[in-house]
């Protein structure tokens, strides 16, 4: 029997416009958990998905991704990819959550 691990990873939309309203989830990145194998970069239809510059991230050597929030659209299909293909590092979380956290507006 030959289980297809990638058969849950979602499709990437044919088409993407721009953010319309400021999503109710943000995908968040845990550093702890990343290991900067960059899966999910490929996957994200507004390409907000960076990895972190390799002068701001002393440890681990291959430094983790990070997202620019004000550009995410909250599809949530980065979170998905990272639990299916590699460490779950990406979650989605509560957008008022994540502003007041680290002290910033999303657009």
């Amino acid at each position: 029997m030959k289980i297809d691990h990638l058969k849950s990873v979602p499709e990437l939309p044919a088409s993407v416009k721009g953010k319309k309203t400021r999503p109710k989830k943000t995908a968040w990145v845990d550093e702890d958990n990343c290991t900067g194998c960059q899966a999910c970069i490929p996957f994200c239809p507004v390409d907000c998905i960076e990895p972190v510059a390799i002068d701001k991230h002393v440890f681990p050597p291959i430094p983790p991704v990070q997202i620019r929030f004000n550009e995410c659209i909250g599809c949530q299909i980065c979170a998905k990819v990272c639990t299916k293909l590699t460490w779950d590092a990406i979650r989605m979380v509560d957008t008022d959550n994540l502003e007041e956290r680290l002290d910033i507006i999303i657009d």
